[in-house]
């Protein structure tokens, strides 16, 4: 910008530069133009920052730090050699003009006069910060022996008790010396973190379209974790588990029926096999029923070479080639043995 100002002037053809010596004094015009048109009142315009948060007494609104202002530049005395400057500017919300001025002993700023400051500020000495040494304690530590050495035994206690504190510093700073180590580390991390939410996000888009669900799923908490281990679901059985676990059963179960202890259970046998309409014979002297070919289910057949010669108690047969007869079941040779 500057290259393209200087070459872009324009010299009229009545400029001398021997007489002249440059384009401000041939228009007899400050190089500051409008912002000097006060200078020869001790007043140049500037650009004001407002300094921190203030009150206007004309309007009672806030204005906050950061605010810029066209205000009017003077100065009004020294301190020591350093000089106190005062700034004037109008409020942009009313009529009302604020005056503030440098305060070089505090290193900071004062309101003169249109509005109040917002008091934000702390005891630099509570905080710990570098307090500003006055002119009186510089001229008593140059000439005041004892105080100097008072004064130099503080601050070595001060170092003492600081230097933990900066040993940790020093090492926390040489631990992350390296930017292209940190920065390589703090990429790495990112890169699992984004893989890490990356496949959340795929579980939880698999999970909503299973059960068709179109609210947002939350993230599940320790707590949620250690709760859900300690709970067992089960499903219902299948049609195909069921009959699986029949044909179990079935194949598991014995042949042949359990052996009659008492006549509760002989009962429930002849009930099952269809003859408990059957009248029973009396009970034996030891209290169980005599067991019959009757109520074993044996079938009587008739002889085809004689007549039926069979009698209660005795076994039903077929004849044999010798004329014997032989028993027609398994049933009717276990009856026969003593």
């Amino acid at each position: 910008m500057g290259e393209r100002k200087g070459v872009n002037k324009y010299y009229p053809p009545d400029f001398d530069p021997a007489k002249h010596v440059s384009l401000n004094k041939y228009r007899n015009s400050h190089p500051l133009r409008e912002r000097a048109r006060k200078l020869s009142q001790g007043i140049l315009i500037i650009r004001f920052e407002m300094p921190y948060n203030i009150w206007c007494d004309g309007c009672k609104n806030h204005i906050g730090m950061g605010v810029r202002y066209n205000a009017k530049k003077k100065k009004v005395g020294n301190y020591y050699t350093t000089p106190i400057y005062r700034f004037r500017m109008k409020c942009h919300l009313c009529v009302n003009y604020i005056e503030m001025q440098t305060d070089p002993a505090n290193c900071d700023y004062v309101i003169v006069s249109g509005a109040q400051r917002k008091e934000e500020r702390w005891d630099m000495q509570d905080n710990e910060q570098i307090l500003t040494t006055e002119h009186e304690e510089k001229k008593k530590l140059e000439t005041d022996a004892m105080y100097r050495l008072e004064h130099g035994t503080a601050d070595q206690g001060k170092l003492r008790r600081a230097i933990p504190t900066l040993s940790h510093i020093q090492e926390a700073q040489s631990a992350w010396k390296d930017d292209f180590a940190i920065n390589s580390m703090l990429r790495r991390k990112f890169r699992e973190e984004k893989k890490v939410l990356q496949e959340e996000e795929e579980k939880d888009l698999a999970l909503q379209t299973k059960a068709n669900l179109s609210i947002p799923l939350v993230q599940e908490t320790e707590e949620e974790q250690q709760l859900a281990a300690l709970l067992k679901y089960h499903s219902l059985d299948s049609y195909e588990d069921k009959q699986k676990l029949k044909r179990t059963e079935i194949s598991g179960r014995s042949w042949f029926p359990p052996a009659p202890a008492a006549a509760g259970k002989a009962t429930d046998t002849l009930k099952k096999l269809g003859l408990a309409g059957k009248a029973l014979s009396p009970k034996g002297p030891a209290g169980g029923s005599p067991i019959t070919s009757g109520r074993l289910g044996i079938v009587r057949r008739r002889s085809r070479e004689g007549p039926e010669s069979v009698a209660h108690g005795t076994h039903t047969g077929r004849p044999s080639c010798d004329g014997t007869a032989q028993p027609s079941s398994p049933a009717a040779i276990g009856d026969s043995l003593p």
